[in-house]
């Protein structure tokens, strides 16, 4: 067993729940009837694989094998399954559908930042990382109350 373990599976698991917001954002952007959500969803499905990427290179460093793949039957996941469902009922659902997984990615960096055992350089990395997620969420959350109004 490594000293970075823990590290790695820590990352690993914000990279799966990570590709799983950029692969919700890319759904969203290709259902949305609104040119301006769809230009939106696809601006923050790229900026999730940047996030993404730079994670996969933090457990690389660590000596560990970076995840590449989403988190099919994970949570995660199904927050994003709902959003195919939605899809019918217009850029509201959409966009109600995005901000609920949003709440769950934040929350998943949040927990990891919680994390007392987590490595001070991997601290770091993940809180560049949040800043990503947070600005995607509150985003989302504030679309989200604009189009309740």
């Amino acid at each position: 067993m490594s000293q970075n373990d823990h590290d790695i599976k820590v990352i690993n698991g914000l990279i799966a729940a990570t590709i799983d917001s950029e692969e919700g954002y890319r759904e969203a952007a290709k259902e949305a009837e609104n040119p301006m959500f769809r230009d939106l969803f696809q601006d923050w499905s790229a900026e999730r694989r940047q996030v993404a990427i730079g994670l996969q290179q933090v457990v690389a460093s660590l000596g560990g094998d970076p995840e590449d793949d989403g988190t099919a039957l994970a949570s995660v996941h199904r927050v994003f399954v709902d959003l195919r469902a939605s899809m019918s009922k217009g850029d509201k659902a959409v966009v109600a559908e995005v901000e609920r997984g949003e709440d769950h990615i934040k929350a998943k960096f949040e927990e990891a930042l919680s994390d007392e055992k987590l490595a001070p350089l991997c601290r770091e990395a993940v809180q560049a990382a949040f800043v990503s997620v947070r600005q995607g969420h509150d985003e989302m959350r504030d679309l989200k109350r604009g189009m309740e109004q």
